[in-house]
């Protein structure tokens, strides 16, 4: 995974780019003739209300010492959605190039039993809960059938990102997928600035950049994204396409771990379809138990 410094100085250097004097309401010196993409360094300093060495020194990826007023500025003169504000404020809290300056809290390992007794008792939607590495961690049994496809590979726990970016599979089944595959490399790029001494975390940026050009591309953006609510677009191999809702919650007491609800309106061909599915999914258990039984 890229060094800090580097995370720091990629991402203020790609906002910077992509503003120009007349967004930012600067007159556009020099006119056709700019040597530089977006705004210059002394524009942006002058926008933050920062001297041009001090703005140097943080776009070389030192952000240690730098007031929540520093970064508000800074913010604003780039120009970031709340996403990306929020991973500014990341980059500055872990500057210091220690595992001690890592996030206060630390993320939870697993799913407590009261968590899988949620999980179970949503009996109509689909739901399951994350990790932000994307690792599956527990779902209830829709949802179980519903990723049965990112199931089928045995490693464990089961990641999104490693099906979304490694198995040819996840291009049929999620109908946008490019939009899938930029929405979990800007997650991931969120997380990396809050922990970027996860040494899971590490260890999958690593294998994803290795075997996956798409993923390189879009790592190298920088691009980072809230994932809170929104709408999905699937093709079950069992039941077709489905057209979900969702809403991503976490939970105040398990730092890190994300529970995910997915509905569909009532009277839709994907309300049926998921009626569908819940059967398919009782039929698979019944077998399963059934061949689990011994025979003795």
């Amino acid at each position: 995974m890229d060094d800090h410094r580097a995370q720091v100085r990629e991402f203020l250097t790609s906002r910077r780019a992509r503003i120009t004097p007349e967004q930012a309401g600067l007159p556009a010196y020099g006119g056709g003739n700019r040597r530089v993409q977006g705004l210059r360094r002394e524009e942006l300093a002058l926008l933050a209300g920062v001297s041009i060495d001090y703005y140097i020194r943080m776009e070389r990826g030192n952000l240690s010492g730098a007031s929540d007023s520093v970064l508000d500025n800074l913010g604003r003169a780039l120009q970031l959605d709340d996403a990306e504000r929020a991973h500014l404020f990341d980059l500055a809290r872990t500057s210091t190039p220690t595992p001690a300056r890592q996030s206060r809290t630390k993320p939870a390992l697993g799913v407590t039993d009261p968590i899988q007794q949620i999980l179970d008792a949503i009996t109509d939607a689909p739901a399951w809960v994350r990790n932000a590495r994307h690792d599956l961690l527990a779902a209830n049994s829709l949802a179980r059938a519903l990723y049965a496809p990112l199931l089928a590979d045995p490693r464990r726990p089961a990641n999104s990102a490693r099906f979304i970016y490694l198995d040819p599979a996840s291009q049929e089944f999620f109908v946008d997928w490019d939009r899938a595959a930029d929405d979990i490399a800007a997650m991931l790029r969120s997380e990396a600035g809050r922990r970027p001494y996860d040494k899971q975390l590490i260890e999958l940026i690593g294998e994803l950049s290795t075997r996956s050009a798409e993923f390189r591309i879009r790592w190298a953006a920088h691009n980072v994204r809230f994932h809170r609510t929104g709408h999905k677009r699937l093709h079950h191999p069992v039941v077709g396409r489905l057209e979900l809702d969702f809403e991503a919650m976490e939970f105040p007491a398990h730092p890190g771990l994300t529970l995910l609800v997915y509905t569909a309106a009532p009277d839709t061909p994907t309300s049926d379809g998921l009626k569908v599915l819940a059967t398919w999914a009782a039929t698979e258990n019944r077998t399963h138990d059934a061949a689990g039984r011994s025979t003795d």
